[in-house]
């Protein structure tokens, strides 16, 4: 089993339920072979703008931030990393993109998750890898290939 701690620094309707956090992070790990621990903090666009200039010296807010843990040599620990995601921005995204809320929320969790596991997407081999990664997992939770141009109905 993989231990969430969940911190909620944004209050909304629309946010998913811990079962929801949950189950996308455990697909995205379902092949990382051990467990592991995480935390997913929700935030406003203050404070994913202020992290995203600290940690990135980029301006804005971001819709993820990822934190992968590094665990000192001769030290057990299961801790993975943190997600810091910014509510207000998947909103903005989604209704943008025409995109299904929840679904994107699983995709940006999933994306994270990845990114925590050493996944990236500078590189362009290295992003087609993790796109057909996230495809493969959003697929198993029927949820269609966020990379294509759709709208939802």
């Amino acid at each position: 089993m993989n231990w969430l701690e969940i911190q909620i620094e944004y209050e909304s309707t629309d946010l998913p339920s811990e079962a929801q956090l949950q189950a996308w992070i455990d697909i995205a790990l379902k092949d990382y072979g051990k467990e592991t621990e995480l935390v997913i903090r929700i935030v406003d666009t203050q404070e994913s703008a202020d992290l995203n200039q600290q940690y990135r010296q980029k301006s804005g807010p971001t819709n993820i931030l990822s934190f992968p843990f590094e665990v000192p040599e001769h030290i057990e620990l299961s801790l993975l990393g943190d997600l810091v995601i910014c509510a207000p921005v998947l909103e903005a995204e989604a209704l943008e993109q025409q995109k299904n809320l929840h679904d994107h929320w699983a995709h940006i969790v999933i994306h994270g998750v990845l990114h925590l596991l050493a996944y990236d997407h500078i590189i362009e081999a290295e992003a087609e890898i993790m796109e057909e990664k996230e495809i493969y997992l959003l697929n198993e939770l029927n949820i269609k290939n966020p990379y294509l141009q759709e709208t939802i109905a």
